[in-house]
């Protein structure tokens, strides 16, 4: 949930509204939401790495089930986040919303094909799970965390 607030905030902004209704407080608020989503993804790590140790296939085949970023997800963040007043690196919110959105995306997929009946293999589990722990997780804490400081 607090990886959809962050992002969620960015995109009413880049609709063009202006809450909260300073610049500073708008800063402040994207920190605060940068906060809680580091905090929540940082806490995924311990609980994913065990659970990737207990379902490792003996054989490691399989791929990963997640696409990466849409069209829709590649956006430009240097002209809503000068517009909102707010003094943070574009690039730096760039990668943590496409992370978050590959990231949520990603889980959102799986729990759908688990509701459906339908989930990916054993080791297409693994794979995937481990590509979004090494390749997402760590580099969108660290971009959030930058963030929130």
């Amino acid at each position: 949930m607090a990886a959809l607030a962050f992002s969620r905030l960015l995109e009413r902004w880049a609709r063009g509204d202006a809450d909260p209704c300073t610049p500073g407080r708008r800063q402040a608020a994207l920190r605060r939401a940068a906060e809680r989503a580091e905090t929540a993804l940082a806490g995924l790590d311990r609980p994913l790495s065990r659970y990737l140790l207990e379902l490792e296939p003996e054989i490691a085949e399989g791929r990963s089930w997640y696409g990466g970023p849409g069209a829709g997800e590649l956006l430009e963040w240097d002209e809503v986040l000068n517009r909102a007043g707010v003094r943070l690196s574009a690039t730096r919110v760039a990668k943590a919303y496409l992370e978050l959105a590959v990231l949520v995306r990603a889980l959102e997929g799986l729990a759908d094909a688990a509701r459906m009946g339908s989930p990916p293999d054993r080791g297409s589990l693994w794979a995937g799970l481990f590509d979004l722990r090494e390749n997402l997780l760590g580099p969108a804490v660290d971009d959030l965390r930058a963030l929130a400081a």
